[in-house]
């Protein structure tokens, strides 16, 4: 399978969507503590027995385990289609974290360019063995290169 190597102006136009992405996901993170606090109270109540159909409290402990599966699958979804579909990476943490990897070819090699949950364009990229810590700043000369090398470089270079 080839990767796109994305130039840096293609990963800054995809910002906004990705940013979305993770407003989605903080909002399914909400309603999943909310549904998780009311869980809380409702077995601090009745313990095991809330598990048991005739319950008086069991419809509402199903209906918040519902809720929290639902927002589960809404993450996975928003995750898979607004970002894993699009050739980009999330680094171990990047979910949590507001992290997300745009391939790139600089200088005949895959690198990453890397960006965070808050920043409005891209300004940092990094090799691919060196994580968030081992950020560079894009220069202009960079900026002119990234993305427009031969991404037919060996698929395995890259750690998705």
């Amino acid at each position: 399978m080839t990767r796109k190597a994305f130039t840096v102006d293609e990963a800054n136009g995809l910002i906004p969507v990705i940013a979305d992405v993770f407003r989605e996901v903080d909002a399914h993170r909400r309603r999943i503590r909310e549904a998780a606090k009311k869980l809380e109270v409702l077995e601090l109540l009745w313990g095991g027995a809330l598990r048991d159909g005739s319950n008086p409290d069991h419809a509402e402990f199903a209906r918040r385990r519902e809720d929290i599966d639902r927002a589960m699958r809404s993450i996975q979804s928003a995750v898979e289609h607004g970002i894993i579909a699009r050739g980009l990476r999330l680094p171990a943490g990047g979910l949590e974290e507001g992290l997300v990897d745009f391939p790139t070819t600089y200088q005949g090699r895959w690198v990453y360019l890397c960006w965070h949950v808050g920043e409005h364009d891209l300004r940092f990229w990094h090799e691919t063995d060196a994580g968030f810590a081992g950020r560079r700043k894009i220069t202009d000369a960079q900026r002119r290169e990234m993305g427009t090398g031969d991404p037919s470089l060996a698929d395995d270079e890259l750690d998705f």
